[in-house]
């Protein structure tokens, strides 16, 4: 799931010349190592899907029918004990590879080969003013070196819904703490759940914590990320408050902090048993009739029925005059093994799908991302939504809304860091700390830690 590159970071996605993005030619970034043309390359990733990586080969295919490319998915859970190892010989791991920015460029972008100058040779010396700034920036590492390409970007800072439940009883979606409380209610009482997150991956806790923040102080948490304001500044106090009473006001289920936001959240929503789930803009994907169905089916669902399901403004539980904040960064970026050897081929594949507009029309029509390319949206007409009408406009506002933010999600913020603001939720949610304690050790265990 392309939302994995939040989680991924508490655990340790025709002719030669493509139109717009100029031809995707290889070398460049990747020295040596086989034919820039053919070959057979590897690709590991957390994301996107094995359908969707299918759709995003088959594509590549026809610009470049001579290299052949095998995607492997890999569990979040599973990624660091599969990558470390890997990528510590050569032969051994894969030739192209998911990097998440933040932490994970910080541990995998050593591994990765330098391809700015395959982005320069694809789009031009002014291939900056070409991407989404917050892309190539979340994937740059402190030395200089572009150790990836940014696929698309993804935000977080909404809730979904199931519409269909919404509309049988007779609910609108919640817009401050005590209507949340209050359609909560009336679901549990027709023995429906309400609101599902999986509290126990503490990567998501993050994005709840971050959105509550920034209802009552817009900008402090990425303040605090950069060690501009310290932890236990009244906001992060008011906000934790905030987040423990998600569960004493009936918001977050009893048994939260043992569920995983994938894969129990995930399914817990699709298959129908809870009305709304905090996930992020990634979660387009499954609001069309290729994405659902199959995500339901995933979900142990054995005879899936798609339901219409729109996103949602965070309800503003800060109780100010502060509106809804999205906040994201590059979703993941693709990299070069630097021991490959394929790193032509690999190079082409991945400057291709980032770069050209031919690819990144694919990033775009799949709703798993945002496009990185200037001026690349999906092509609606070939997008099938589950409920067209109601949807279309939705998404189309979501996307709209993403693109006046700029502040970041994930690249701010080290494992480290991470694990102390899962730490600190946690422990506030079940009680063991009062969140001006929490507060403290967070920031007692931040101001050791360098800033990203």
């Amino acid at each position: 799931m392309a939302v994995a590159s939040a989680a991924l970071v508490a655990a340790g996605s025709l002719a030669a010349c493509s139109s717009g993005g100029g031809s995707a030619a290889a070398g460049g970034g990747g020295g040596g190592g086989g034919s820039a043309t053919s070959g057979n390359i590897t690709w590991w990733g957390w994301t996107p899907t094995t359908v969707g990586a299918a759709t995003y080969i088959k594509a590549f295919n026809k610009v470049y029918p001579n290299i052949h490319v095998t995607f492997k998915e890999i569990t979040i859970a599973g990624w660091d004990a599969a990558m470390r190892p890997a990528l510590a010989a050569a032969g051994v791991g894969p030739d192209v590879f998911d990097i998440a920015p933040g932490a994970g460029l910080a541990e995998y972008g050593t591994d990765a080969v330098n391809l700015q100058p395959a982005v320069a040779k694809a789009l031009g010396p002014d291939w900056k003013s070409k991407l989404a700034l917050i892309g190539p920036a979340g994937l740059t590492t402190t030395g200089g070196k572009l150790a990836a390409l940014p696929i698309g970007s993804t935000f977080a800072g909404n809730l979904w819904i199931n519409q269909a439940l919404f509309a049988k009883y007779g609910l609108t979606p919640p817009t401050t703490l005590a209507s949340w409380a209050h359609v909560c209610s009336v679901f549990k009482s027709h023995g429906v759940g309400c609101f599902v997150q999986g509290a126990g991956q503490v990567a998501f806790n993050q994005d709840t914590l971050q959105e509550i923040s920034d209802s009552i102080q817009p900008g402090a948490w990425t303040e605090a990320t950069k060690k501009q304001i310290p932890w236990t500044s009244p906001v992060f106090v008011k906000a934790l408050t905030i987040w423990k009473d998600l569960f004493t006001e009936g918001i977050m289920e009893p048994g939260a902090l043992g569920l995983q936001q994938y894969p129990d959240a995930n399914n817990d929503f699709l298959s129908g048993k809870y009305a709304m789930v905090m996930m992020g803009t990634w979660y387009m994907q499954y609001a069309t009739q290729a994405g659902m169905p199959a995500a339901i089916s995933a979900a142990g669902v054995g005879n899936p029925k798609p339901f219409t399901m729109i996103a949602i403004p965070f309800p503003n539980v800060g109780g100010g005059s502060n509106p809804p904040t999205m906040f994201g960064d590059a979703d993941y970026g693709l990299a070069v093994n630097s021991k490959s050897s394929q790193q032509a081929a690999a190079t082409t594949f991945a400057t291709w799908l980032t770069t050209s507009t031919a690819g990144q029309q694919q990033v775009g029509n799949l709703l798993n991302d945002i496009p990185s390319l200037d001026g690349v949206q999906p092509d609606w007409s070939t997008v099938t939504l589950i409920n067209g009408s109601t949807q279309q406009p939705n998404l189309q506002q979501l996307i709209k809304n993403t693109s006046v933010s700029a502040e970041p999600r994930l690249s701010t913020v080290s494992a480290n860091l991470q694990t102390a603001i899962g730490v600190a939720s946690t422990t506030v949610a079940a009680g063991s700390a009062t969140p001006a304690q929490a507060a403290a050790t967070l920031q007692n265990t931040a101001k050791s830690l360098p800033a990203l």
